[in-house]
This record gives structure tokens, C-alpha cells and sequence, in this order.
């Protein structure tokens, strides 16, 4: 059953997730943490943290690290299989729906009402990690390395996963000792 439930998860998350890998983050969340209940929310946050400094798309790292950690590596092949190839056979026939109608007013409406809802879930989701970071190093602490963090790519145009893994190196390093 647990296969089933691994293909099904990432299976919902992955084909109702429309924009890409940060909208399907919200979704798969909700399967993993709530409806499941195959991590904490922390552990959710800090396996997002990994997987977004790894290469790759964020959606099948998270479908084989949950896959293996529930059911090992056949657990890893059937959610992997329910996060690419449904996605993957949905958008070769919507594309070829969409190409055919791309100037119809109802396919740019549906594209440009479907973006807010995208916007409102990464905020929820910003909100939950923000206090997940507060509750576990600090409101100060998480304020400061958002801070950095932002100046760092905005300003001195870092690549996120640099900045992903000078704050793992700052928690594992430099933290224990602010929190002592």
C-alpha cells in the first residue's frame, strides 16, 4: 500500500502544481507533512534546504529523498515515476491543446487568473518555513541570515546555492555557538 500511496502523493501534488517545481513545493508538502505524515514540518523544511542546493528539479529530488526514506529504492522509483511521467504526458498533450488555441481570450485569461494562486501559496509556504526558522534559531538569527542572504544575491549576485551552503556551513559552524 505504501507504493500506491508514494505514486499517489506525488502523483496530485505534481499534476495539480501548475508553474513548476515552487508551486508544486506547497502541494507536496501538504502530502508529505499533513495528509501523510511521512515528515515533520521541520524535516520537510530541511530537506528543502538539501534538495535546492543539489542540481536538478526541486519536485523529483524531494519525490526520491521521501520515496527512499519510506520505502527504499523501489519506494524511490514509484514516486519519482508519479512526480515525472504523468506530469510529463499532461503537458506534451496540453501543450499541443494550448498551441492551437494560444490566442484565445479563455487561454490567456486561464494563464494570467492561475498566477495569483501560485503568489498566495509561496507566501503560506514563506510563512510556515519563516516559523519553522524562528521557533527552532531565533527570530534574530533568521532575520539576520535572510538579510544576508537577500543582500548577497541582489546585490552582490551570488548564486542561491552558494548562499544555501555558507548558511549550512554558519548553522553547523557558527550557530552553536549564538544559541549556547
Amino acid at each position: 500500500m505504501i507504493y500506491w500511496h508514494l505514486f499517489w502523493a506525488f502523483f496530485i501534488a505534481n499534476i495539480l502544481g501548475y508553474g513548476g517545481g515552487p508551486a508544486t513545493i506547497p502541494l507536496t508538502q501538504q502530502q508529505i507533512v499533513d495528509h501523510y505524515g511521512w515528515m515533520t514540518n521541520e524535516e520537510f523544511v530541511d530537506m528543502l534546504a538539501v534538495a535546492n542546493a543539489l542540481p536538478g528539479p526541486i519536485a523529483t529530488k524531494i519525490a526520491a529523498f521521501t520515496g527512499f526514506q519510506e520505502a527504499g529504492w523501489l519506494g524511490l522509483l514509484v514516486a519519482t515515476i508519479g512526480t515525472v511521467a504523468p506530469s510529463a504526458i499532461a503537458i506534451i498533450l496540453l501543450l499541443k491543446l494550448l498551441n492551437h488555441f494560444k490566442q484565445s481570450p479563455v487561454v490567456k485569461g486561464m494563464t494570467l487568473l492561475v498566477q495569483p494562486v501560485i503568489a498566495v501559496m509561496m507566501i503560506q509556504l514563506t510563512w510556515q518555513f519563516s516559523s519553522v526558522s524562528f521557533a527552532s534559531i531565533g527570530v534574530w538569527q533568521s532575520i539576520f541570515i535572510g538579510l544576508v542572504s537577500l543582500i548577497a544575491i541582489v546585490w552582490w549576485k551570488i548564486h542561491p546555492a552558494i548562499i544555501i551552503v555558507a548558511a549550512f556551513i554558519y548553522g553547523g559552524a557558527l550557530l552553536p555557538y549564538f544559541m549556547a
